[in-house]
């Protein structure tokens, strides 16, 4: 009798039980063109993260004049239906941009060189106010000297200020690079147009002409409707932060608004900030703590309404994004850029979206 491969003899001799051959259940190997795909990949990535991080004062303007200059575009193309030229309606709207935020700026600027000048003053109700705290410190002292610390109290002093040099570095823009964003903005809303048809071009196949003029509509509208949705929103977080701050009478209301709408422009941060900031100016400008920390309370209340309810309710479920994503991004972009990085963090996740929604198509789950 003939005997298939596949068969096996067992130890006595006899015919046994046919068994699968094993090396048809050996698992997958990884291919070595996978994996040299996937590190050519990854340093791909490591490169790009590595230049936009040192070629800060390049990208981070150029970026953000393409961002910010897609959401204008749209206001620029209504100007050119009443035969204004291009150019112009770019120049009036980034002039008219620009003087929004100056006047913002000089509200902001005014509350602080107003405080700075009454620093002493202000020292000297800080220091009177902390006399609660007296005793605990105290404990503090005499904690240290028995772990050994010594009575040295120079520990308790004032903080050294070497941080603020760095801080400053960090947060302030050069002139340069104001120049460089402002340019590339204006040009670039000039030209959008042609961009737009030049990168379409670009593609020979006719689904992917399609496809791109599909990203690109939908990356303008939605950006174009953040924009407006959050400046507005903002803008009433503004307005409300300082009757908040004039009824519970904080000194300069209107620079207090405009830095709660100013840093509400960051997410999660900037509310953040502001409570903060809403907490030191009271402790230090009002008689008591507790009318002290009345203003920062009830602006825990509007940034509560404000992003769980009036934001995703006028948003609505297209522009909502994925806490988890959105506080990512703005870990990633604030350590690559700054505060810049951390006002592109919400329009550059939205970027992504669209292209991965054109790109990578997935299909909805279908329940059982």
């Amino acid at each position: 009798m003939r005997v298939l491969p596949s068969e096996r003899v067992l130890s006595n001799g006899s015919e046994g039980t046919p068994l699968p051959d094993s090396a048809g259940e050996q698992p997958p190997l990884i291919r070595r063109t996978e994996l040299v795909a996937t590190a050519l990949v990854g340093l791909l990535i490591i490169s790009i993260i590595a230049v936009l991080y040192f070629a800060k004062a390049f990208f981070l303007p150029v970026v953000l004049a393409f961002v910010v200059g897609t959401m204008l575009s749209p206001v620029a193309s209504f100007l050119e239906r009443y035969r204004i030229p291009r150019s112009i309606a770019a120049l009036a709207v980034v002039i008219t941009v620009a003087a929004g935020a100056a006047f913002m700026v000089a509200l902001i600027s005014s509350t602080l060189m107003e405080w700075s000048t009454r620093l002493p003053e202000l020292a000297a109700r800080l220091k009177d106010k902390l006399h609660v705290f007296d005793r605990l410190l105290a404990l503090w002292q005499e904690l240290q000297t028995m772990v050994g610390g010594g009575t040295d109290t120079q520990a308790l002093g004032m903080p050294k200020v070497e941080w603020v040099q760095p801080t400053l570095e960090f947060v302030s823009p050069t002139f340069t690079e104001f120049l460089l964003f402002f340019a590339t903005l204006v040009l670039f809303i000039a030209s959008w147009r042609d961009l737009r048809r030049a990168l379409i071009m670009n593609f020979g196949d006719h689904d992917a002409r399609l496809r791109t003029l599909r990203i690109l509509n939908e990356i303008e509208v939605h950006l174009g409707n953040y924009l407006l949705t959050v400046t507005i929103i903002n803008i009433g977080i503004g307005i409300a932060t300082g009757i908040v701050c004039a009824l519970t009478h904080m000194p300069s209301p209107g620079g207090l608004g405009a830095l709660a709408a100013t840093l509400n422009f960051i997410p999660i941060i900037g509310p953040v900030a502001m409570f903060v900031v809403l907490l030191l100016v009271g402790v230090l400008s009002l008689p008591t703590l507790g009318s002290g920390v009345m203003a920062a309370v009830a602006f825990t209340g509007i940034a509560f309404l404000e992003g769980h309810f009036i934001t995703p309710t006028i948003i609505g479920r297209r522009l909502s994004l994925n806490a988890l994503a959105v506080f990512l991004m703005l870990a990633f972009w604030t350590w690559m850029w700054g505060p810049m990085g951390a006002f592109l963090s919400s329009p550059l996740l939205i970027v992504a979206l669209i292209v991965k929604e054109h790109l990578v198509p997935v299909n909805s789950p279908q329940l059982p």
